[in-house]
Parts: structure tokens; C-alpha cells; sequence
């Protein structure tokens, strides 16, 4: 392959097909540059640039055929019922906080290890068994910011600070969040 071949975004297409893209992230301007000639790349294979600028991130996502089918070139994880169930909440408080504004108020939502569990409490139906789920919570959250839902931005002796990812939004719509909802309810 010739040097020739390598194109000024190329690095960008590389970088999300790994995961998503923020705009810290130094290949940004490449994504809103190239964002025409980066779509029509990775659509040959069934992806579809997204491109969040008001958020400040980026991400691929496959193109649904009219079937409902994709071409399966990325990989859907599996996430455990109790996983779920924080993404749920945590997709919650972000949609609270997006819906009252205030004008100090930061356009990013931090929250602690802590409040995430009080929240979790919270959305926990009276007959769900709460012991087991509180005790192995931490391990709920981890699993959320190796999703890439939460990121880590304090670390203090025994509470850990976090951003809440805005790709939630996108990857949990409210018709889900009330489909989950829904569910909770069946499932106790």
C-alpha cells in the first residue's frame, strides 16, 4: 500500500471505529472537516457518522437496513440486568438535569459513586431484593464507565467523582428508559 493512499482523516476513521470521540480528542477537527468524505468512507461498510457538536463528541453507529437488519460489522454487548439498571438511572438524571436548567449550572452532570447509589435505591421497586444489588453496586458502576457511560474525574479515600457521558442520550432514548421502566415493573 502506498503512502499516497492514506488520506488527512484517516486517523479520525481509525480512531472512531474504537469508540467514541470527544472534542478534546485530537482528531476532532478532522471529524467536522472531512465529516462528508468520512461518511462516505465508512458507509461502505454500514456505518453511519455521527457527529454531536453542541455535546462534544462523535461516534459511529450501523445503518439499519429496511428490514431492521445491520451488517453486523459492530458487535452488540451483552449488559446484565443490573448494569442496565444503572444506565437507566443514571440516563434519568441526566435527562432531569437537562430539563432544569440553571444559570450557574455547568452543561456537563457530575455525580458521586454515592449519589449514584442513593439514586439506584431510589428506582428500585419495594418487592425488588435490594441486599445482594447494593452490596455488588460498585461493580454495576464500573461496568457503566467501562461502557463508556461515566467517566472518572475525581478519585477521593472512599467516593469516587464522575461525569455523566452525554452518548447516554443517544444510546438510551427515553422510549427505552420508559420500555425499561416497564419492564422493572413486570419483572418484580
Amino acid at each position: 500500500m502506498s503512502e499516497n493512499n492514506i488520506k488527512p482523516y484517516s486517523k479520525a476513521i481509525i480512531r472512531l471505529l474504537k469508540g467514541t470521540v470527544e472534542r478534546n480528542n485530537s482528531v476532532w477537527s478532522d471529524l467536522t472537516t472531512y465529516q462528508d468524505e468520512i461518511q462516505d468512507y465508512i458507509s461502505v461498510v454500514g456505518l453511519e457518522l455521527i457527529i454531536k457538536k453542541d455535546e462534544g463528541f462523535a461516534f459511529v453507529k450501523q445503518i439499519e437496513q429496511e428490514d431492521g437488519s445491520t451488517l453486523n460489522l459492530v458487535s452488540r454487548r451483552q449488559i446484565g440486568f443490573e448494569t442496565s439498571i444503572v444506565l437507566v438511572v443514571l440516563r434519568q438524571i441526566l435527562e432531569e438535569f437537562d430539563s432544569n436548567p440553571t444559570e450557574t449550572q455547568s452543561f456537563e452532570k457530575f455525580i458521586t459513586n454515592t449519589e449514584i447509589k442513593e439514586e439506584v435505591e431510589l428506582f428500585l421497586p419495594e418487592k425488588y431484593n435490594k441486599v445482594k444489588f447494593i452490596k455488588d453496586l460498585d461493580g454495576y458502576i464500573n461496568s457503566a464507565e467501562k461502557l463508556g457511560f461515566l467517566k472518572e474525574v475525581k478519585k477521593m479515600e472512599n467516593e469516587t467523582r464522575y461525569q455523566i457521558h452525554r452518548i447516554i442520550k443517544e444510546k438510551i432514548t427515553l422510549n427505552d428508559l420508559q420500555e425499561f421502566k416497564n419492564k422493572l415493573q413486570e419483572y418484580v
